[in-house]
């Protein structure tokens, strides 16, 4: 991002390099894309709902780029970055001498992104005061900046993305129904990287490439088979920024061009066990204790077996009917479809 001449604002300027990441082949990714397809052509705003590092800001972007403000401007403001008493100078400006340190005019980010775009990330987190200045905004296409009585006239269109349940902030007295009402014109909830198995190696290929040319190696990357099984059986809470993390991780830490260890926690200590005051001895009951009690799966191992047993529960309860299956499971029938590919060989 650059900055803009007077202004605190940030402007996301051309496609951006992460533009090329959203990848995908999965059923449950590309209904996604079509519908950020169809909303982005209509001048309303849009509400993005995605864990951590499923790619909100992405989706913002392409949001922008495919509308018809796409040569307008995209300004960008992170909520969880700024401070209650930040955020609604960033937003809106302010005059000179409004508060202390207010050495000059400043203008805000909704007049840099009048005629394109303003994302407002982690929408959550703006407190109620500001929340109804937004409101006029969108409502009524005009604010004050801080410390002024003249109106301004912005015409942005608003994309707001956030991990938080915002009905759930609007029933505890945090968030604004009506604020709220304005901003879900369109609800687009970003897939989970759990429900994109497909997609799991295509962009761990990706990623692998880009590393392996940015440590400037020649050759194409590849993943051995256990490699492979393990980046697709993996939780990934952390969803496709968790993933390329590991995966550059991996590249870099691997001398060939076959990647055949891949390590999840880059804080697993392998000397935790060496602890420089040592616990008490165990008693030989306890040691027979220990010896004799089951031992726990492994949190990933266990995840896995406990999604083919509900597989199989529900395909048998619903007589094999695939659709009735993923209504008895919770899931949309393309989420279903995903798992039940990825479980396939093990249900019989």
């Amino acid at each position: 991002m650059t900055n803009i001449s007077n202004t605190s604002a940030s402007r996301v300027s051309g496609l951006s390099d992460g533009m090329r990441e959203a990848l995908g082949q999965s059923e449950v990714f590309l209904a996604f894309q079509e519908r950020l397809s169809h909303v982005a052509a209509v001048n309303r705003p849009v509400l993005l709902i995605g864990e951590r590092g499923t790619g909100k800001e992405l989706a913002a972007s392409r949001l922008h780029y495919l509308s018809r403000r796409w040569q307008g401007p995209l300004i960008a403001l992170n909520c969880a970055a700024l401070s209650a008493a930040l955020i609604e100078s960033e937003l809106f400006g302010y005059e000179k001498g409004a508060f202390t340190g207010a050495a000059q005019r400043r203008s805000g980010r909704f007049e840099a992104a009048d005629g394109g775009t303003l994302f407002l990330d982690e929408v959550g987190n703006i407190p109620l005061e500001v929340q109804e200045k937004i409101l006029r905004v969108v409502e009524y296409g005009t604010f004050e900046r801080v410390g002024s009585t003249e109106l301004i006239e912005a015409d942005a269109r608003i994309i707001a993305a956030t991990n938080a349940n915002l009905p759930n902030l609007v029933r505890t007295g945090r968030f604004k129904q009506d604020l709220l009402d304005r901003l879900s014109f369109e609800v687009l909830f970003l897939p989970p990287l759990r429900d994109r198995r497909e997609d799991i190696l295509l962009l761990a290929n990706h990623f692998a490439a880009r590393m392996s040319f940015e440590l400037g190696r020649e050759g194409i990357v590849r993943f051995s088979s256990k490699a492979a099984r393990a980046l697709e059986e993996y939780f990934w809470p952390g969803n496709i920024r968790e993933l390329k993390n590991v995966v550059e991780r991996a590249v870099y830490r691997s001398n060939a061009s076959v990647v055949t260890t891949i390590t999840f926690d880059p804080f697993d200590n392998p000397f935790e066990t060496r602890s420089a005051d040592p616990s008490p001895a165990a008693t030989p009951d306890q040691v027979a204790d220990a010896v004799r009690a089951p031992k726990p799966k492994p949190f990933k191992k266990a995840i896995i077996e406990y999604e083919r047993q509900l597989i199989k529960e529900a395909l048998q309860a619903a007589q094999f009917n695939q659709k009735k299956a993923a209504t008895m499971m919770g899931l949309t029938y393309h989420q279903f479809r995903g798992l039940y590919r990825r479980h396939r060989a093990h249900l019989s």
